[in-house]
C-alpha cells in the first residue's frame, strides 16, 4: 500500500533531487577531515558510516557522524512533509536514502544507509522508529556487532509498521530494507562465517567491509 499520490510531479522531482542532495552529504569523511583523523575511506573498513569513524578512535566525531547521517534523512522527510505531503515524505525518504548510499560527490560510493535509514523512519513515523532504533539496539548489546543489529532492525520495520498501523510507508520500507541488506552483503559473509568484528574493535584495512 502505497500514500495517495496528491502532489505535482514537477514539485515531487524538486523534491527528490535536494534530498538526494541532502542525503550525499557525507558527514564522515567531512568530520574526520575537519579533526585531522585522515581520509575516512582509508581508514579500517573504508566505509563512510559511524561504526568505521570509531574505529579512528574518536568516539565524539562517530557520535557526530551518527546524529548527523540520520539527521539528514529526517530533516529531508520533515521539510518535504510540510512543503508537499505524505506522498512527497515518502520520496524524500527513498531519494536521501539513495544519496547516502550513492553520493555524487564521492563517486557513488557511499555508506551502508543505517544511520539514514533510522533516521528517515523516526520522521515518517516517530513510534515505529523508536522501536527500529529499540530493536538495533537490544540486539547490539546482546551481539556487539553493529551489522546484524541493523539487519534485525531493518528486517523488523515493516512488521513494527503493520503492527502500529502505518501499512502505507510498508512497500517504502521494504526497498529500503533490501537495500540494507544489498549493502551489508559482505557483511551477512562474515556473520556466516563468524568472523564479523564486533562494536569497538580496530578493523585491518581490508577495504572489504
Amino acid at each position: 500500500m502505497l500514500p495517495a499520490l496528491e502532489t505535482a510531479p514537477l514539485i515531487l522531482m524538486l523534491i527528490a533531487v535536494a534530498a538526494y542532495l541532502l542525503g550525499s552529504v557525507p558527514f564522515g569523511v567531512v568530520i574526520t577531515r575537519m579533526l585531522g583523523l585522515g581520509d575516512l575511506r582509508a581508514i579500517g573498513s573504508g566505509n563512510i558510516g559511524a561504526t568505521n569513524v570509531l574505529r579512528t578512535g574518536n568516539k565524539g566525531a562517530a557520535l557526530a557522524t551518527l546524529l548527523l547521517d540520520a539527521g539528514k534523512g529526517g530533516i529531508a522527510v520533515l521539510i518535504a512533509r510540510a512543503v508537499a505531503g505524505e506522498d512527497a515524505a515518502q520520496l524524500a525518504a527513498l531519494a536521501s536514502f539513495l544519496g547516502h548510499l550513492f553520493p555524487v560527490w564521492l563517486g557513488f560510493r557511499g555508506g551502508k544507509g543505517v544511520a539514514t535509514f533510522l533516521g528517515t523512519l523516526l520522521a515518517l513515523a516517530w513510534p515505529v522508529g523508536l522501536l527500529a532504533c529499540a530493536t538495533w539496539a537490544a540486539v547490539a548489546a546482546i551481539s556487539r556487532i553493529s551489522s546484524l543489529s541493523a539487519l534485525v532492525a531493518a528486517a523488523a520495520t515493516p512488521l513494527w509498521l503493520l503492527l502500529l498501523d502505518r501499512a502505507e510507508a510498508v512497500a517504502l520500507c521494504v526497498a529500503l530494507a533490501a537495500l540494507v541488506f544489498v549493502r551489508h552483503g559482505e557483511n551477512i559473509a562474515r556473520l556466516r562465517a563468524g568472523t564479523e568484528p564486533r562494536i569497538g574493535a580496530r578493523k585491518p584495512d581490508t577495504r572489504k567491509s
